[in-house]
Formats: structure tokens, sequence, C-alpha cells
């Protein structure tokens, strides 16, 4: 009831009435059945604006200190998670992905829509960077279909560090769905999920537009981070334009 409240009676309508969302491609998201929105990711209003959008149920895993914090703070930050239906995980230890798959697995067996970023982390300058396959794991072993997600403004309307988004237009685009039933025998086929990947990669890049870097972004972030390896520019020259990922590179969607 909380859920409902917060998305069609005071957040929904207000964020809606400031920021004018664009929207194309929202009818490709079926009614029912489980589904996975796979979504480039920019900004943490990412994961307000995406849910926002959609008229059933989407869930997005996010780590755990968000509900544990103290004071009002604390206890809105709480209240706003709950209510746009994030769930809490534990992200520290090696079983953190592991965990957060878990806990949209259980989404899914219940019919509903799980949010993911298959990138893992926000995009360190706005370009599109290699798929992670936990999109895949999910997709075979859940047998749902993945809707592709390009938010294409958002790093402008809240850039990474800042805490007040800027007021404009956001602009969002559903894809088609993907359908990898027929792959259902080769759940565990660590090359069938790369190229599942890699497919669901192709997609965003062609919907948001945006470069395609084929190297994970939190390996950026760490090269960024530590000045005595190569600079992000020299790791971008050895992926240069809107190269298409590794797995469908040189393919054409009909």
């Amino acid at each position: 009831m909380f859920y409902w409240l917060l998305k069609h009676v005071v957040l929904g309508p207000l964020l809606k009435l400031i920021f004018r969302p664009q929207v194309t491609g929202l009818s490709n998201v079926p009614r029912s059945g489980p589904v996975i929105l796979a979504c480039n990711h920019l900004s943490f209003s990412d994961s307000i604006f995406t849910p926002l959008m959609v008229d059933r149920r989407v869930t997005f895993v996010a780590k755990a200190e968000y509900f544990t914090g103290k004071g009002i703070k604390g206890w809105l930050m709480r209240q706003f998670f709950a209510g746009t239906g994030t769930i809490p995980v534990d992200r520290s230890g090696g079983k953190a992905a592991q965990a957060a798959l878990d806990t949209l697995l259980r989404v899914l067996a219940e019919d509903g829509i799980a949010g993911i970023y298959p990138e893992g982390t926000r995009s360190p300058d706005g370009r599109l960077y290699r798929g992670k396959t936990g999109v895949a794991r999910l997709a075979l072993e859940s047998g749902a279909v993945v809707v592709p997600v390009a938010l294409l403004n958002t790093d402008e309307i809240q850039p990474t560090g800042t805490m007040i988004p800027k007021i404009k237009r956001v602009r969002m685009r559903f894809g088609h769905p993907l359908d990898f039933s027929r792959y259902a025998n080769a759940k565990g086929d660590r090359f069938v999920e790369r190229a599942i990947t890699d497919e669901i990669m192709y997609e965003l890049m062609t919907l948001s537009g945006r470069e395609y870097v084929d190297i994970y972004a939190a390996s950026l972030k760490t090269t960024i981070e530590m000045p005595a390896r190569p600079a992000a520019d020299e790791i971008s020259d050895r992926n240069p334009g809107r190269t298409a990922p590794a797995g469908v590179e040189g393919s054409e969607k009909g």
C-alpha cells in the first residue's frame, strides 16, 4: 500500500510534473509475467525514474547501508527506498553479486519485474561499458524476457556526486523484449551467457546512442584512481568510436 501511495499519489505525480518525462517504447514492457529491465546506468536517479514510468512494480536492489542510516535522514531514506520497490542487499564480501541475483530471481519467480544494470556500476563518463553476465544468468534461470531500457540524459539531470538534481526533462527509451528461451538448455554455459549479455549491450548501445567501450566500468574507475596504470584516454584509444560489443560486432538488426 505504501508503495502504491508513494508512486501513484505522492512522489510519482510530483516528479512527472517537475521533470516532464519523455518516454518512448513503454508499451514494450509486458503487462504480465516475469520481466527483466536491463538499463544503462548514468545516475543515482536512474532507479527513481525507471520504476516511475512503468505501471507494474519494478524491483531494484541497493546496498544495505541505504537502509541502516540513523535519525530522520536515515528514516527518510529507508522509507524512500522501500516505497520505490528497492530491496536491501549486503554487498560486502565475495558473495555479494550472487545475493543480489538471488533476490531478483525471487522477484521473477513471482512474475514480477526485476531492474538491473548490466554494467554493474554507474558509467564514469557517460559512455556504455561492457556488461557483466549476471543479467544473462537471470534470464536463463527465470525464463523472463529482457527489455533494454536506455536512460538518455539522467547524467545531466543528476551528475555523479550531486545531491540536488537539475530541473530538466528526463528522456528514456524502452526497447523491444528480447527472448532468450532458445538457450534454455544452456544454463551455466559461460560462452552463452557472454553472447546473451553482449546482445543486450548492443541493444542498449543502439537505443542510447552512447559510445560503447569494451571494458568493465569498474576497471576504468580503478584505473582513474590509480595513476600508475594507463590513463583513461589511453584505454579509450584501444576501443575508439561507437564500437559494438565483441560478441555482436558487425551484426545487423532487422
